[in-house]
């Protein structure tokens, strides 16, 4: 049990933004999740997460810890395009979630991973079963997936030791001037607003992205993306931060309509091609996914000119 005291300071102060100032290390919809169940406790009585306080409030919270959570099994059709006693490389759609997370609890990745696969590695835990690394939700294309525990450490190495090649198609907005680049910029969690990154701040994370150009259109630049790093949004953070943002990102500054076409309802990036090292005997192998047809459609609008 927990007792607090609102001071006159906190009048029209939520009393879930209250609760989440002074406990911290909980998440606030746990904390909404607690004041929901009755185990927030305002003068004696129940209240709402949105109620405001007045200052001077007694206020106890009897804190109860999360239900286990695991994910569940569901028939969901899957497209491997390769596997072997160790990893499964995955062509994912564009509007699949990896794993729960955010409201989303069905119809991920890792639901119809279980339907599919007897086993997979336990060291991203009950929830991340096999997840190895990442692919935003409206992005398409390969991602890999263990099956065992020993795979998943071998493949998080070379993850990290920056041994796996990851080779993404992008379209982005506007002329693209130089036919190839680099962008070496640190990315961080937006202080403003907390669903983007950013890489305007010094103390982000470093973060590596190589680009060339493969097809100039009107309006647009056809890209070979390739990422030394694996951060959060990282393709669409560094392409939006030299004035490029990917075709159909809203967060990062795309339009949401382009005149002449249809809207695009994903980002207009795919993860092509992956390289990496057979866990069992270290050899290579490259797993390449096509360019989504409904990308190949909508960039075919407008007439490109090769380069």
């Amino acid at each position: 049990m927990a007792d607090f005291t609102a001071g006159r300071g906190e009048a029209g102060r939520r009393l879930d933004h209250f609760l989440h100032a002074r406990l911290p290390q909980y998440s606030r919809s746990r904390i909404q999740q607690w004041i929901r169940d009755g185990r927030v406790l305002v003068n004696g009585a129940a209240a709402r997460a949105s109620s405001l306080l007045r200052g001077g409030e007694a206020i106890q919270v009897e804190p109860a810890d999360p239900p286990p959570l695991h994910a569940e099994a569901e028939e969901i059709p899957l497209a491997i395009l390769y596997e072997d006693n160790d990893v499964v490389a995955v062509d994912k759609p564009a509007g699949m979630v990896v794993h729960a997370g955010a409201g989303v609890h069905s119809g991920t990745l890792v639901n119809a991973l279980l339907h599919r696969f007897s086993a997979l590695s336990a060291v991203g835990g009950e929830m991340r079963p096999g997840i190895v690394h990442r692919l935003d939700r409206y992005t398409s294309g390969v991602i890999l997936v263990a099956k065992n525990d020993a795979a998943h450490r071998k493949l998080a190495a070379q993850f990290s030791s920056r041994r796996v090649e990851k080779v993404y198609l992008a379209l982005v907005h506007s002329a693209v001037k130089q036919e190839s680049g680099v962008i070496d910029k640190p990315i961080a969690r937006d202080p403003v607003h907390r669903t983007r990154m950013t890489a305007r701040l010094r103390d982000g994370r470093t973060a590596h992205t190589e680009y060339r150009v493969i097809t100039r259109l009107p309006g647009f630049t056809y890209l070979e993306v390739k990422i030394g790093t694996g951060r959060t949004h990282q393709i669409r953070v560094h392409l939006a931060s030299i004035h490029h943002p990917v075709a159909g990102d809203t967060l990062y500054g795309a339009p949401a309509q382009v005149p002449g076409r249809p809207p695009l309802a994903r980002y207009f990036l795919h993860a092509h091609r992956i390289r990496f090292f057979r866990p069992a005997d270290g050899e290579p192998v490259t797993v390449v996914s096509p360019l989504p047809k409904e990308l190949e459609d909508w960039m075919a609008g407008e007439n490109a000119t090769h380069q």
